[in-house]
């Protein structure tokens, strides 16, 4: 299919979509939109990119000239290294860049740091029930907004947790933490010409850090190779979710071939993802289903768009936002003074007040809403006791009634623990039992964070854009709704490859595909950088595989993760020490 045929497609599926037509009723177009596509992608789904993307060939790995790197670990290559947790010493050996890849496309961005408790090298040394041979692996990441992730030293001190970061607690309850450095949207390779960051590769990444472990297993001073269990926050929450649901699946292999991953395993035992920005091309049905009907957005500060990189490396210098060059620094950029606390780093730009949506964004809104029942319903979905969950064409039904179960259930966690919340107007409370939920009233209460569209943006404007985006680094589309209201000339669609391999809800259940037996999903409760909906979908369909899956929506949090480490610890020491057990 030719670039003027795949545009003509996404126009005549678009058709089907869009109720303010020339000549379409508003009512009739939204009975139009329930309808499905003419040509669905695999997996039966309502969204347009399926649709217009799934005959396009992912692009081919990029052949450069590389450096090989060692895959053999070396043993004696460390530092002894002591940090403080509430008193205590936490000792370790430090090994530092370490190249995960045999071909890496940016040295920088695909090496990883390993951290090992001293303990482990003495003679019949354990921490807290382990040993060298049966300590699990953590495997954190630190990519916020797709972008480069950088490799999540021990720490004593960090913003998002509000203590000691998940990897110092990792070493002080006896595991070993393999923290890489992985590829970003922003990530020039080591030629200094080509963008090497663009989807999938943050996860080709991933892959590959899992694959040099195993394939030093033996290798290792310590560490059990079939307990690595994954951590990421947002964007790095998506990445934690991909790694858990494509563990070797084939669908990577180009890729891991060509930056010269281990010929090994890349499945790992667990997954933990906090707030997940994931199903992306689903991603803007579900935000509209959730705060359709609240017009103002608090991010609304000129688009980010990166420069060419000042010198070959892992980020480029600086960004341009508005007309201002902003040097890129450890955190967020924000505008005004509304810096949210729990926030991760590179996560999008909060702004300090709101901007009323424009017309075109009420009425990508209204649409997008419409279109989100045909998906859930696609995935014939469960709860626990079996009850099939659907929505109805107007948004209301047994789905919603769940979500609403979920957001209760949280209120109710903040009520027993003495929490006055009479004052939420969303809530229905009774004798100190939350007995209903508002989600009109929950929306306006938690405020919009994105302008529709909120991912796929019109102009090409968002990170996500970016994360699709070429080697050259143009922006691209990943849906058919906003590829066909892009009003800029030369607008593209990234490949169906790429945007099927970048959501985890199309692995589940497919042959060849190992996905990890235990999950840990985490959203906060006023979290309103993408939809509960969209990690819901993804527990939901995990749990009714049959996996084991703890998913909850945190009273108090935000757009955060790792700020409960003692619970996530505590679940992944019960899920390690039973299967160990369980082998005896």
């Amino acid at each position: 299919m030719n670039l003027k045929q795949y545009v003509l497609t996404a126009l005549a599926v678009s058709a089907l979509t869009m109720p303010w037509a020339p000549g379409v009723t508003q009512a009739a177009a939204a009975d139009a939109a329930a309808q499905p596509a003419t040509e669905p992608a695999p997996q039966a789904v309502s969204s347009a990119a399926a649709a217009t993307a799934k005959t396009v060939k992912a692009d081919a790995p990029i052949k450069v000239k590389q450096a090989k790197y060692s895959l053999k670990f070396n043993a004696k290559n460390y530092t002894k290294e002591t940090l403080k947790l509430e008193g205590q010493d936490v000792a370790f050996r430090a090994y530092r860049d370490v190249v995960y890849t045999a071909k890496p496309a940016s040295v920088a961005s695909e090496s990883m740091s390993i951290f090992i408790p001293e303990a482990y090298f003495t003679k019949g040394g354990t921490v807290n029930g382990y040993t060298a041979k049966t300590a699990p692996i953590f495997l954190p990441n630190g990519v916020g907004g797709y972008m480069p992730g950088e490799s999540k030293e021990p720490s004593a001190s960090e913003r998002m947790s509000g203590g000691a970061n998940a990897s110092l607690v990792a070493l002080s309850k006896g595991y070993v933490v393999a923290a890489p450095a992985v590829r970003g949207r922003t990530t020039v390779g080591d030629d200094g010409k080509t963008y090497v960051g663009k989807a999938p590769a943050l996860l080709v990444d991933y892959k590959a850090a899992v694959r040099y472990l195993r394939h030093n297993r033996h290798r290792l001073p310590a560490g059990n190779t079939d307990r690595i269990i994954s951590d990421g926050t947002s964007a790095g929450g998506a990445l934690s979710a991909l790694l858990g649901a494509t563990g070797n699946s084939k669908e990577y292999d180009a890729e891991l071939r060509a930056i010269g991953a281990a010929h090994e395993r890349d499945d790992i035992f667990a997954a933990m993802a906090y707030c997940p920005i994931t199903d992306l091309d689903h991603a803007d049905m579900a935000y509209e289903w959730m705060f359709n009907g609240v017009n103002e957005a608090y991010q609304h500060s000129a688009p980010m768009s990166p420069l060419l990189p000042l010198k070959a490396g892992s980020m480029p210098g600086a960004l341009k936002v508005g007309d201002a060059v902003v040097p890129l620094g450890p955190g967020p950029v924000v505008q005004g003074d509304s810096a949210a606390a729990d926030r991760p780093d590179n996560a999008p730009v909060e702004d300090s007040s709101a901007v009323e949506m424009t017309q075109a964004e009420r009425v990508a809104s209204d649409q997008l809403k419409t279109l989100f029942p045909d998906y859930v319903n696609s995935l014939g979905l469960k709860d626990r006791q079996g009850r099939a969950l659907t929505l109805d064409e107007d948004g209301t039904g047994s789905f919603a009634d769940y979500i609403k179960s979920v957001y209760a259930a949280s209120a109710q966690s903040a009520l027993d623990a003495g929490e006055d919340l009479s004052a939420l107007d969303w809530l229905t409370i009774e004798n100190g039992m939350v007995k209903d939920v508002d989600l009109a009233k929950y929306a306006a209460w938690a405020t919009r964070l994105k302008a529709a569209p909120a991912f796929d943006k019109f102009d090409r404007s968002a990170p996500e854009n970016d994360e699709f985006g070429t080697t050259d680094n143009t922006p691209r589309h990943f849906t058919g709704f906003s590829l066909t209201r892009d009003k800029k000339m030369g607008a593209t669609m990234a490949t169906w490859d790429d945007v099927r391999r970048m959501n985890p809800m199309y692995f589940i259940g497919q042959q060849g595909v190992t996905i990890a037996p235990h999950w840990r999903i985490r959203h906060g409760a006023k979290d309103r950088d993408t939809s509960l909906a969209v990690p819901a979908l993804l527990a939901l369909k995990l749990q009714d595989s049959g996996y084991d899956v703890d998913f909850a929506s945190p009273w108090g949090k935000g757009h955060a993760g790792d700020y409960d480490l003692d619970a996530l610890f505590s679940w992944a020491d019960g899920l390690c020490k039973a299967a160990d057990k369980s082998k005896k």
